[in-house]
């Protein structure tokens, strides 16, 4: 995988990053070697690749304040604590949940130490989950039986009409 080089100010200094196989690192630059690699570090198409999505749905979640990565000049670097606010965000958003209500749920993990009420808002959020899923169910259920009927309807209709 080639390397991305990207040069960035920092007080003075003037760090190389690069991303070899998708993990970071600072060089500076009077060093010759590149210094061992951080894996925990990655760049946004490895992170988009290992999470199964696009770069533009990692910055989507960055715009809307649920993740927010390094930056290196104009790139982006993911630690593995970014990687894991993402996993939670994409089982929230297939669990249902709206953006609020994720971001909700991932700023009480920083502000809650033990979780506890990160926690009861978890089980209140799948309660009022599960009680709408059930209503939802009951509604398609209805409309198959329904549908079913009138397909049976308009089959027998269309047999008559035919003979």
């Amino acid at each position: 995988m080639k390397s991305l080089l990207v040069r960035a100010e920092f007080g003075g200094l003037a760090p190389i990053l690069s991303t070899k196989g998708g993990n970071a690192v600072i060089m500076p630059d009077n060093q010759t070697a590149p210094p061992e690699i951080d894996p925990a570090l990655k760049g946004i198409q490895e992170v988009a690749a290992q999470l199964k999505i696009t770069p533009r749905t990692l910055r989507f979640y960055e715009d809307n304040g649920l993740i927010e990565p390094q930056r290196v000049g104009n790139t982006r670097i993911y630690s593995k604590r970014d990687i894991a606010r993402m996993q939670v965000i994409l089982r929230g958003k297939r669990l249902g949940f709206s953006i609020r209500e994720i971001k909700e749920y991932l700023d009480l993990y920083d502000a809650d130490p033990g979780h506890a009420e990160q926690n009861r808002l978890l089980l209140k959020r799948i309660s009022e989950r599960l009680r709408l899923l059930e209503k939802q169910r009951v509604a398609l259920d209805e409309m198959v039986e329904e549908l079913t009927r009138l397909e049976a309807e308009t089959l027998a209709t269309i047999a008559a009409l035919d003979s």
